[in-house]
């Protein structure tokens, strides 16, 4: 796409903050790029797209996100290949699922090209926060809020996007252990479970921190109606290996479209490893484990990648999972990596060059 003509409004850094972080330590989204993106709705349409240098801001009190959550966002990556290109992996369909978003809550879609044109000015002023090597990347965060003043009950008629990044490494550093949920709901039929909204995420923090209270990392979420089938897991869409074959939910109105999750599905297809994109539900999963041909369950996430489950606990009994040889999680996890950072072959040009 040609960006070179969008408008924007830029003001640079005086002195850059990239000495002052120690790449070799990161925390997962606590250090930020030099440079970030904001864009105003006003007046019926969205205004020219500014970028300044990272920074605060400020809200009024009233401004409708803070009261009635009209929030939504999205995670992107990234990555910088051995000749120091940078690289962005499956972009449209980030774009796409913001938009998505975004009219499910009556905020307005923002305009492609204000979109690409901002992602790609932002990058190739902060590339030297992207670094090399696996593992590494700069987590890319776009998301758009409510600035109206007003406490009625109604859609805002003001909106600010913004884009900010923060350089990454892995999300989960080891395996985790996840409970399947059978008291708590992610999300219900008719909802907004298929959209980034910043209430999914809130709204699941309690009950993610009574798993960890019992050891645990994480939920995978069953169907609100009966609990009998599951879905996705609180950041990650999430596969099981039962035998050689691998079973993921499909999606629907309360299951995020996962950009990893499509690409994993597109990944065992290419290498003829057997796919069912169907219903799992809770019983099928805890008999496989007690039969032991349960050999696998893997998270899928932009943040996240691939992490691999090492134990579930479903009404008060907690399975280990065997480490097999050759697992699916890392085959994943690694034919991902090397076509995000360039090593392999795009076949499905996944993959577009930014600077």
């Amino acid at each position: 796409m040609k960006t070179n003509d969008i408008k924007l409004d830029i003001t640079k850094i005086q002195e850059s903050r990239i000495q002052d972080v120690d790449f070799s330590n990161l925390q997962f989204g606590k250090q930020y790029a030099d440079h970030m993106m904001y864009c105003d709705y006003i007046n019926g349409e969205w205004q020219t797209p500014k970028i300044v240098p990272y920074g605060p801001m400020e809200f009024a009190p009233s401004a409708k996100v803070f009261h009635y959550g009209q929030a939504v966002f999205e995670g992107m990556k990234a990555f910088k290949d051995d000749q120091d290109q940078v690289w962005l992996f499956r972009p449209e369909q980030n774009f796409e699922r913001i938009n998505k978003s975004s009219k499910r809550l009556a905020i307005p879609e923002f305009p492609k090209e204000f979109f690409f044109s901002s992602l790609e000015t932002l990058l190739k002023l902060d590339k030297d926060w992207v670094k090399k090597g696996g593992g590494n990347s700069l987590y890319i965060r776009p998301f758009v809020i409510a600035t109206e003043e007003g406490v009625s009950a109604s859609p805002s008629n003001k909106y600010r996007f913004i884009i900010i990044t923060c350089p990454a490494q892995a999300y989960y550093n080891k395996p985790i252990k996840v409970l399947f949920s059978q008291d708590y709901s992610r999300a219900a039929n008719g909802g907004v479970g298929f959209a980034k909204a910043a209430g999914n995420y809130g709204a699941q923090f309690y009950p993610t921190n009574l798993a960890k209270e019992r050891g645990l990392d994480q939920i995978i979420w069953t169907d609100a109606n009966d609990h009998e089938y599951l879905e996705e897991a609180g950041t990650m869409n999430i596969f099981f290996r039962v035998g050689d074959k691998l079973l993921t939910a499909p999606t629907n109105d309360r299951i995020l479209d996962g950009v990893t999750r499509k690409s994993i599905i597109q990944l065992a297809k290419d290498h003829d490893i057997e796919v069912e994109v169907d219903r799992v539900s809770v019983k099928q999963i805890v008999e496989a484990a007690e039969k032991g041909e349960l050999k696998e369950i893997f998270g899928a996430g932009t943040a996240a990648t691939v992490v691999r489950v090492e134990g579930f606990e479903c009404d008060g009994k907690y399975h280990d999972l065997p480490n097999v040889e050759n697992p699916y999680s890392t085959f994943f996890k690694t034919t991902l990596q090397d076509i995000q950072y360039k090593r392999i072959e795009d076949k499905h040009d996944w993959t577009t060059k930014v600077v």
